[in-house]
């Protein structure tokens, strides 16, 4: 049986991450199992660099967290070694930093879940996110297709102008 101060610290650890997952847009639990410490300190600073919150954290005290802050089916994947990334200004670039993290892990580093808006997601919905090209390219792929039908009418118009000036006499 832990003493009295030893279960209150752990009653206000609880608190504080309920209260972080309750503050996050979405979140990514990842297990970390054989990372090298080069590997860890360069993955925190790109997600410290995103403004990702990012830290290792006891299973159980997660579990009480999330069944807390509502998202108790998080629980269905805390076992082994656990860390989580908490964003609370965008979706999408954790999970992206975090999935191609894992993929030149070589197995030694997975996703195991996410959520989302308060709802937890699938380990598909979080690879499909982190798959989404970023949001320069998005906002540039929108501003070229509407700039396209402009483009063509102005070329047209140009077109007509340029055959009604040739067919006039000088």
């Amino acid at each position: 049986m832990p003493s009295a101060s030893v279960l209150e610290q752990k009653k206000q650890i609880v608190a504080e991450l309920t209260e972080k997952l309750k503050g996050a847009c979405a979140g990514v639990v990842v297990d970390y199992k054989g990372i090298s410490v080069a590997d860890d300190t360069k993955l925190r600073k790109t997600l410290r660099e995103a403004n990702i919150d990012y830290f290792v954290v006891k299973n159980s005290l997660l579990g009480f967290a999330a069944d807390e802050a509502g998202l108790g089916d998080l629980k269905n994947v805390l076992e082994g070694t656990t860390a989580i990334a908490l964003s609370t200004e965008d979706y999408i670039s954790g999970a992206k930093i975090l999935y191609e993290f894992s993929q030149q892990a070589n197995g030694y580093f997975e996703l195991k879940s996410g959520f989302m808006d308060g709802e937890v997601v699938s380990l598909e919905k979080i690879t499909s996110l982190a798959k989404l090209p970023s949001k320069e390219v998005l906002i540039a792929k929108a501003v070229g297709s509407i700039k396209a039908p402009i483009s063509n009418l102005v070329y047209a118009l140009n077109a007509v102008k340029d055959k009604v000036a040739s067919e006039q006499p000088a």
